[in-house]
Parts: structure tokens; sequence; C-alpha cells
């Protein structure tokens, strides 16, 4: 029993590093679409996606939700505005990514956390613990830095760090599965996606039919580089703890920053490295503060499941001492009752006369028997 549970994290923490890694490292596959622009491109990822998820829905046979959410039209509204945000996260992000400036949308992902805290306090008012509030302040400097020393805000990392952190907090809401809300999502955005390929086709100047297979192949993938790394999250994220989660989303980021220098060879001003540091020292102060909690919420967890075993075994040790005071009675009852009739059956023989003393004894052993 015990190899089974050790399986399933294993396979969780494998799935964790999969999807994570997949999403570090999908700066290198936008560059790949060109010359499709940010939007073709986001338009063939809204229509493909929803092929993909499709497709993974009908052979695990998980439709019953679809009903279930068209009748709920207030649910439905909530599919509908995490569609449009995450739209924009894609946008933004593939148009970064192409426009080289994947350092700064790498930021965005860093202080995504820090936003999402924020949004918590300001709009679900949400209490803080003095560590996190002291990472939100230096986030917040971070991002001064970042202004001053680039002579305007990092919108991008902004806008994505924004956008992300509003999809989650409107995901919350609508509380689907991961699979079931990207099929929801794509389904709303497909129409539009579709509706502006074909515009571009009619225009002459759409780039999946006139680059030729391969540049098409590559297009009709982003429907899978989207559904993959969603379905090994979900397979994590029922796995493997969320504070091991919250560690793991650091990779992410990580790699796309590591990208963006080594690979795609991007400046890295002082001010930039200064900015940089700052939003890690937050990280590391919400990191810090997060496995502090779940060490204390493992401990009262630890201490509640002692005092449980403690109670049960009080009340084993009570109903053994009742059992065995119960049976004492019964006894003692039962031994009274044999030496009662042993009693009557000596009166009866003494009380016989010699001529009726056979049939006494018959009875006296009838009595004690």
């Amino acid at each position: 029993m015990a190899g089974k549970p050790r399986g399933e994290h294993r396979t969780g923490l494998l799935n964790g590093f999969a999807a994570y890694g997949m999403w570090g490292l999908v700066p290198l596959f936008w560059p790949l679409l060109k010359p499709a622009g940010a939007v073709e491109i986001l338009a063939h990822r809204m229509a493909w996606s929803l092929g993909v998820v499709g497709i993974v829905l009908l052979v695990m046979r998980r439709w019953a939700w679809a009903g279930e959410l068209l009748r709920q039209p207030r649910k439905l509204g909530l599919i509908t505005i995490a569609a449009a945000v995450i739209t924009v996260n894609w946008g933004v992000y593939i148009w970064a990514v192409n426009s080289e400036h994947v350092v700064e949308a790498s930021l965005g992902y860093f202080i995504n956390p820090l936003v999402t805290i924020g949004m918590g306090v300001l709009l679900l008012k949400e209490r803080l613990r003095p560590v996190q509030w002291a990472a939100v302040g230096v986030g917040l400097t971070a991002v001064l830095v970042l202004t001053i020393g680039s002579g305007r805000p990092p919108w991008i990392s902004l806008c994505l760090a924004f956008s992300f952190a509003t999809y989650g907090l409107v995901k919350k809401k609508v509380n689907l599965g991961g699979l079931e809300s990207l099929a929801a999502e794509t389904a709303i955005q497909f129409l539009p996606a579709l509706a502006y390929l074909l515009w571009l086709g009619s225009r002459g100047d759409a780039t999946f039919a006139a680059q030729g297979p391969g540049h098409a192949a590559l297009l009709a993938a982003t429907g899978v580089v989207t559904a993959i790394p969603l379905i090994c999250f979900g397979a994590a994220a029922i796995r493997v703890p969320l504070s091991t989660l919250g560690l793991l989303q650091y990779m992410a980021p990580v790699f796309q920053f590591l990208l963006g220098i080594f690979y795609f060879h991007e400046a890295m001003s002082p001010e930039r490295w200064a900015g940089f540091a700052l939003v890690w020292l937050a990280l590391s102060l919400l990191t810090f503060d997060a496995l502090r909690a779940a060490r204390r919420g493992a401990r009262a967890l630890r201490e509640s499941a002692r005092a449980t075993e403690s109670a049960a075994e009080s009340a084993t040790t009570a109903d053994t001492v009742g059992t065995a005071a119960a049976a004492d009675a019964v006894g003692t009852t039962a031994e009274v009752a044999g030496v009662a009739t042993e009693v009557a059956g000596v009166a009866a023989i003494t009380a016989g006369t010699a001529g009726s003393a056979a049939s006494a004894r018959p009875a006296g052993s009838r009595g004690t028997s």
C-alpha cells in the first residue's frame, strides 16, 4: 500500500516537470511560425486547441459537464470572461516572443504570484501575513526600478501578469476542471478565431496554405502545444501537494529568462538586473513563507491525528472495561443461580423419605446440570 502513494507522487512530479518544462521552452516554438503574424498564430491556436481537447474528451468520455454548464448562465458568463482574458494573455505573449521581448515576458510570470496576492487583498479581502506584505512591497519596488531604468513601465510584463492573475481569479469562481475549462474556453474562442482566419484568407494574407505543408502542420500543432502541458498539469495537480506545485511554477519563467539571455541574446542593463534581483527576492520571501505555513499546517494535522487516535484509544478502553464488567456480572449471576439450584436439590433429597430417595436423586441431578 505504501508503494502506490509513492508511485502516484512520482507520477505527479514527472507530470509537473513536463508541464512547466514545456511552458518554459515554448518560446522556441513561436518563432518557427513566422512569417505568420501574432494575431494569425493566436487565431490558429484558439481554433486547433478546441480540436485537440475535443479528441481528448471524446477518448475519456467526459461530456456530462457540458450540459450542466449550458444550464448555468452565470458560470457560462464567467467562462466567457476567462476566454477573453486568456486570449489577451496568449496574444501578448506570442507577440512578445516573436518581437524579441522574451526576458520581459518571463518577468510577467515571475511577478504573477505577487499580482495574484494583491488581487486577493483588493478583491477577495484576504489578509496577508507580514512576510507576504514585505514580498509585495519588494515587488512594487522592483517594478519602479525597472520603470526608471528603461524609461517606461514594463507593460508587457504587467499585461501578462494581470491577465493571467485575472484568469486564475475567474477560474477559481468557475470551479471547473482544467481540461473541461479549456474546452469551454476554446469553444467560445473558436467562432471568432475561424471568422478571422477566413477573413484573412479572403484577403490573401493568410500563410496557412501559402507557406507549404510544413508551415501548415506547425500552425495546426499550436493546439497540441496548448493542450498537452495543461493535461500534464492536471495530472500533477491531483497527485502532488500545492506547495510542490508552487515551487515547480518557477521553472517556466526561469527557462524563459535563460532562453532570452543565452539563446535570443537580449540585453540586460544594470537597472534590469537590479529589478529582476528584487523580484527574485520577493519570490524568495513568498516561498519561505509558503513553506513555513505548509510545515505549520502539517504539524497541526499531525497533532489533530494524534488527538483523534488518543480519543479513539480512550473510547476503546472504556468499551473494554464496560464489556469486562458486564461479563463479570453475568458470570456472578450464573454462579449464584447454580448454587441456588444445588441447594434446592439437596433440600429435596434430604426432605425425601427412604422410599422416595431414588426419585429424589434424579431431581437433584437435573438441578445441578
